[in-house]
């Protein structure tokens, strides 16, 4: 989908003062609980506003239609996931190679299961609100904090390239997905946890040898 495409489903306006910020929370929880409880297909506006306590028109103010609002509660939930990495790959530099994908992979993890419930229902709507193209935009934000996470690595005389990057958070983002789907036990996030994180330790020491 085309950067101007998301026009369409972009609020109408931001909250400035406190009050409208607050109300835009609710609306934002209330819509996660809507489509939690009756699904993409019964999901309205106007279920909304009555779970969040406000008006359909106050609702209207802030989102045109439904796709809006589910874009912005998406784009919220990817943000979220976004500056929980970045967060951790800034505490990670400076340190040995390992240690730093352990703590990027766990921030990951942890950021998707904190709330699965949420992650889940938004994985089954984002197609229809644009939630490709948000992806790939704050995807390009992960990437730029690994790479400059790696760049600092104590233990490598020359990072992985920018394609091994983009390979290794591919392939951290479906292995969530299909656990996130999978309905997993607290167990099987621990154990699954583990393996992401060995996963994409050998895999960054395997590209950064062959770059020696």
């Amino acid at each position: 989908m085309p950067a101007d495409a998301l026009v369409a489903f972009e609020p109408r306006k931001t909250p400035i003062q406190a009050r409208s910020t607050v109300t835009v929370e609710a609306i934002s929880e209330a819509a996660i609980q809507v489509l939690m409880s009756h699904g993409a297909e019964r999901f309205t506006t106007t279920r909304v506003a009555e779970r969040a306590g406000v008006s359909v028109g106050t609702l209207y103010q802030y989102y045109p239609n439904k796709q809006s609002l589910l874009f912005a509660v998406f784009e919220h939930h990817m943000n979220n996931v976004a500056a929980r990495v970045e967060a951790a790959c800034e505490s990670g530099r400076h340190k040995p190679l390992a240690e730093m994908i352990r703590e990027m992979v766990e921030a990951f993890v942890d950021a998707k299961m904190e709330r699965a419930d949420i992650s889940v229902a938004l994985y089954r709507v984002a197609a229809e609100v644009g939630g490709p193209a948000v992806i790939k935009r704050i995807g390009q934000r992960s990437r730029k904090a690994v790479e400059g996470m790696l760049q600092t690595a104590t233990d490598t005389k020359s990072p992985p390239d920018k394609f091994a990057i983009d390979i290794m958070l591919a392939a951290m983002a479906g292995a969530m997905r299909s656990l996130l789907e999978g309905g997993p036990s607290p167990a099987t996030v621990r154990k699954s946890r583990e393996q992401l994180v060995l996963l994409c330790q050998s895999y960054m020491m395997a590209a950064t040898a062959r770059r020696v």
